[in-house]
């Protein structure tokens, strides 16, 4: 689903490989398609190629410096996702450095712009400060309405008009948000054996005000 939001993410995974460096980085809340357009790059890349080869997307923390060498001569390229806190750093240095020196590509997924995660190992903070980052943007109505009934649809559930528009009027402005919302609705909806309907919104915007920290993800 392209929107306003994502449109500027989108636009950027597809340039390759004109990219303006070996790396690009797409940042944004949780939930907001970060891993769709991972994808959308792994495919894109392979029709450019003109190549059927299978492209890793593998979680930050899972680099390890020993594994490096063999992953680079595996792959041009690579998606590494998620990247925080919690990676190890000497590894994504030597992997940044591998790619940059050697050859390759990497599109690097993060919750947040390079420069707000606290590393400390300043060989890499210098590295990562240089990396083109694009945003994904709080969703806009067009996106919110598209994303509802799509988690709607996804747990088989058929809403009305009256129902999302309820819904993009009252909830919080957010991708996160959105998947908590319907989760909850449909929560209640399995519990009283009824349809979901504006009441039952409410109440699950009233549950999730309650436990605003209830996770609600499958």
């Amino acid at each position: 689903m392209i929107s306003d939001c994502n449109h500027a993410a989108y636009k950027a995974v597809c340039m390759w490989p004109q990219w303006p460096f070996f790396a690009m980085s797409v940042f944004g809340p949780k939930g907001c398609g970060k891993t769709h357009l991972a994808h959308i790059f792994t495919q894109h890349v392979c029709l450019r190629s003109k190549q059927l080869f299978s492209i890793p997307i593998i979680p930050a923390a899972t680099v390890k410096t020993d594994k490096i060498s063999q992953l680079h001569a595996q792959n041009h390229c690579l998606v590494v996702e998620d990247v925080s806190e919690n990676a190890d750093e000497e590894a994504l240095f030597h992997l940044f450095n591998i790619y940059q020196n050697e050859g390759g590509f990497i599109l690097f997924t993060s919750e947040k712009p390079f420069h707000l995660i606290h590393f400390k190992l300043p060989d890499l903070i210098s590295r990562l400060k240089i990396v083109p980052s694009v945003p994904i943007l709080k969703p806009d109505d067009k996106m919110l309405e598209a994303l509802l009934i799509k988690l709607f649809t996804d747990r088989q559930i058929t809403v009305s008009a009256d129902v999302i528009n309820y819904m993009l009027q009252n909830m919080e402005r957010s991708f996160s948000y959105a998947e908590r919302l319907v989760a909850q609705a449909d929560s209640l909806s399995l519990a009283l054996k009824r349809a979901v309907t504006v009441p039952i919104i409410k109440d699950a915007m009233r549950e999730l005000a309650h436990n605003p920290q209830q996770d609600l993800f499958d």
